[in-house]
């Protein structure tokens, strides 16, 4: 991938913006595939008689497609080009959609969830990269968390499209249209933005990169003046230029590359780092799982799915204030920020789970006597808001941007591929976890968003203002420490 040498001019702006809206539509589907679950979490273990560990699974399983999707998208996405990838992607959300929702046992959801999955990691990987390939380097920050605010939205409009059904229903297990139960319609919901994905990727052009490792240089050219706005000669063959030196180095990439002097490279390790971390603060759970936390502290179903409509707007909210500083204070502060609200919210959360009241001896339900239950509902939403604003938008920027040209598409593959398994397992366990003990889950996510501090500050540099052709060298990884 490769970043812009100018600034982009007026008559530019409006392009930009719709090629990386589109590309970022990729996020939408991600957001709602993963999120559209937690309507269904209950009524899906009811239908097919689910344990712990059955639920947990199938919860989870869309994310070892994800996993999976992200260490194969590079190479596919380099293959068949950017648009080409995202209309895979799309059918393949599709697919899923439709499927999972008409799923028979827990064996066939599983695989049509694991199918959606490989869509949403191939997103993962496709979009970042896209929008940092045309967008000018003073907007990449702005313009590359747009892939998060895109996320964000579709987590939020999943909220609000499964609380919409549940309600016209009479609940999330209740028989609704065509005798299908309500949940299934929640599932083949997510069809209709996967269309219209498909869709709109007809309308944007290539990327210059992938543009000129076909040779076609003369539509780079074009691509990067009409919408990255280069607009003078020399400008434009220097782009080129820089094009071709970064295609070099990423046709030769191999996983070994991210070992040197028989250790890995240290800045993949804070990649990995970043990846990992994102997820085992438990932001998920609150996604995956709200209907059924808040349902295990006495909140009825209708009032939890309203209580998750509020959570995804603050993730709205907050994400858009992310995209305003990002560009601004840069990244690596507003992390440290992030953990330090997020290792505060999950504390305080630990307090208010310890006071639940057993309510029912023989089911185990409980409930928050006043005013914990409220402390509680803040505490959440402000962990919300602090991870939105830091670490759901920078965590994905910082992949695109920091590592050097010569491992940076391996490497992102493999960061990518270790947040999926990192929200695999989170997603896998919690249900064990929050059995155990609600006050053991937050209290582990406290524990590792203290230690998610300490890692920012120690070991993750700065990329605020860096050409992405900059950064290739280990005396800036060491100057960033």
């Amino acid at each position: 991938m490769t970043s812009v040498r100018s600034t982009s001019s007026e008559t530019n702006s409006g392009s930009v913006a719709w090629v990386v809206l589109v590309a970022a539509f990729g996020g939408f589907l991600f957001g709602f595939d993963v999120a559209v679950i937690n309507g269904a979490v209950q009524p899906l273990q009811a239908e097919f008689d689910l344990g712990e560990f059955g639920l947990g699974f199938a919860v989870a399983s869309g994310l070892l497609g994800a996993m999976l999707g992200a260490w194969v998208g590079g190479p596919i996405v380099d293959r068949i080009g950017r648009v080409r990838s995202m209309q895979i992607a799309a059918a393949l959300f599709f697919l899923s959609a439709i499927l999972s929702g008409l799923a028979f046992t827990a064996f066939d959801f599983v695989l049509w969830r694991i199918l959606g999955g490989i869509g949403v990691g191939m997103a993962s990987v496709l979009a970042p990269a896209y929008i940092a390939e045309v967008a000018p380097t003073r907007m990449r920050g702005r313009l590359g968390s747009m892939w998060q605010m895109a996320i964000v939205l579709g987590i939020f409009f999943s909220a609000v499209s499964n609380a919409f059904l549940a309600n016209l229903a009479g609940g999330a297990g209740a028989e609704f249209w065509l005798g299908l139960d309500t949940w299934r319609w929640m599932l083949m919901a997510e069809a209709v933005p996967a269309l219209i994905y498909g869709l709109l990727a007809l309308s944007i052009p290539e990327s210059p990169r992938y543009l000129v490792s076909r040779g076609q240089e003369d539509k780079a050219r074009k691509v990067l003046a009409e919408v990255v706005g280069i607009s003078s000669r020399e400008e434009l063959e220097q782009k080129i230029a820089d094009i071709r030196e970064t295609i070099n180095f990423e046709a030769r990439q191999k996983l070994k590359d991210l070992v040197s002097s028989g250790r890995i490279t240290p800045i993949v390790w804070v990649g990995i780092g970043l990846a990992v971390f994102q997820q085992f603060v438990g932001i998920n759970v609150i996604f995956f799982y709200s209907d059924t936390l808040w349902q295990s502290v006495g909140i009825p179903e209708e009032q939890s799915l309203l209580i998750q409509i509020i959570s995804t707007s603050v993730n709205v909210l907050f994400t858009v204030v992310g995209i305003v500083i990002v560009d601004k204070v840069g990244r690596r502060i507003p992390l440290a920020v992030g953990s330090a609200g997020m290792t505060v919210t999950l504390g305080v959360l630990v307090l208010a789970f310890s006071q639940a009241e057993v309510q029912n001896a023989a089911d185990g339900a409980v409930t928050l006597p006043e005013p914990w239950n409220l402390i509680a509902l803040i505490a959440a939403n402000l962990f919300v808001a602090f991870f939105a604003a830091t670490w759901g938008p920078f965590m994905w920027l910082l992949l695109g941007e920091m590592f050097p040209n010569r491992i940076r598409a391996v490497a992102l593959g493999v960061t990518a591929a270790f947040n999926w398994l990192a929200n695999f397992l989170i997603s896998l366990f919690f249900p064990y976890m929050a059995e155990l003990s609600l006050v053991f889950a937050y209290g582990f996510y406290a524990v590792i968003a203290l230690i998610s501090l300490i890692f920012v500050l120690k070991w993750v540099p700065e990329t605020k203002g860096r050409e992405l052709e900059d950064m290739q060298d280990s005396a800036y990884q060491r100057a960033e420490r």
